[in-house]
């Protein structure tokens, strides 16, 4: 299985949690030309960003490491555009990061959710 297919595979299961927990899903998978933002979410009037980083094992780290400061950088870049594109300016909002490693039948091993973070 490819990464692309394991980042999907993860961002559902982290979409699924989410949900479970009372988030609103706006948005998966938004696009722009300034980058990519995995879950666009909303919880008590707040416009909650998910980048998602899915594993099958720990040789390269765990998931959250892969949020280096270049990925925050284009994350936070592009969530300002999105913010503007959206005239969304006055709402409260923030980064969330879900790192998730899985199991070879592609379950969930862990997932921790790390609630705003890079700002």
């Amino acid at each position: 299985m490819n990464n692309k297919q394991t980042g999907a595979i993860g961002e559902q299961l982290a979409s699924d949690y989410l949900h479970n927990k009372g988030y609103r899903i706006l948005i998966q998978n938004y696009t722009s030309r300034w980058g990519e933002l995995d879950i666009i979410a909303e919880l008590n009037n707040k416009i909650i960003f998910v980048e998602v980083k899915t594993r099958r094992d720990t040789r390269r780290g765990m998931p959250y490491e892969g949020v280096t400061r270049s990925k925050l950088h284009h994350l936070h870049r592009t969530i300002k555009y999105y913010i503007l594109t959206n005239k969304y300016e006055k709402r409260k909002h923030q980064l969330d990061v879900i790192g998730i490693l899985l199991k070879p039948d592609d379950s969930v091993e862990e997932l921790k959710h790390y609630e705003n973070v890079g700002w």
